[in-house]
C-alpha cells in the first residue's frame, strides 16, 4: 500500500518543513510515501464557494478513481494514534493500493471533495495552521507505522 499526503499551500523553507521532511524520510521506511502541493489561488476575488469548488477541482485531478480518500477535517472522527495504526492497517489488509490525506484550504473543502471522500479524521477540534498540520500529520503517520510494527517509539 503507498500513501499520499496533498495539501494547499506552498512547500518552502519555513522553520517547520525540516521537521516535516523528517519525518516523510521515516514514514517511507514503512511505505511509499509522498506528498504534494496544489499551490494557493493567485485570484483572492474569490467568494468562499467559489474558491472552494476550483480548489476542489485541484484536488480531485490529483486522486485516482481507485485511492482510498481521507479529509484532515475538523469535522472528521477524532482518532488516538493506536487508532490511526489500526484504520492503516485494516487499508492494508482491505487491500487499499493508495490511501490519499488532503489537507484543504483556509476555507475546507468543496462539497464534491466530501462526496468523493471515503472517510475523515480530525487531528483535532482546534485550528492550527497548514505548515503545523503537516507537521502532527506526518508524525502522527509515522507514530501510526511504528505501533503497527510493534516498535517503542510510543509510549501507552
Amino acid at each position: 500500500m503507498k500513501a499520499k499526503l496533498i495539501f494547499i499551500g506552498k512547500e518552502d523553507a519555513e522553520t517547520l518543513q525540516p521537521a516535516i521532511m523528517a519525518y516523510v524520510t521515516k514514514i517511507k521506511f514503512y511505505i511509499p510515501f509522498e506528498t504534494d502541493v496544489i499551490p494557493y489561488l493567485k485570484n483572492t476575488k474569490l467568494s468562499v464557494e467559489e474558491q472552494k469548488k476550483q480548489e476542489g477541482l485541484l484536488f480531485l485531478k490529483k486522486i485516482d478513481s481507485s485511492d482510498f480518500v481521507v479529509l484532515l477535517d475538523e469535522h472528521g472522527k477524532e482518532l488516538s494514534s493506536i487508532d490511526l495504526s489500526q484504520f492503516m492497517q485494516q487499508q492494508m489488509i482491505r487491500g487499499t493500493k493508495r490511501v490519499v490525506f488532503l489537507i484543504g484550504g483556509a476555507y475546507g473543502f468543496s462539497d464534491e471533495v466530501y462526496q468523493r471522500a471515503n472517510y475523515q479524521i480530525a487531528l483535532s477540534r482546534m485550528t492550527f495552521p497548514h505548515i503545523l498540520t503537516r507537521l502532527i500529520f506526518a508524525e502522527q503517520l509515522y507514530r501510526a507505522m511504528t505501533i503497527w510494527k510493534g516498535e517503542p517509539y510510543h509510549h501507552s
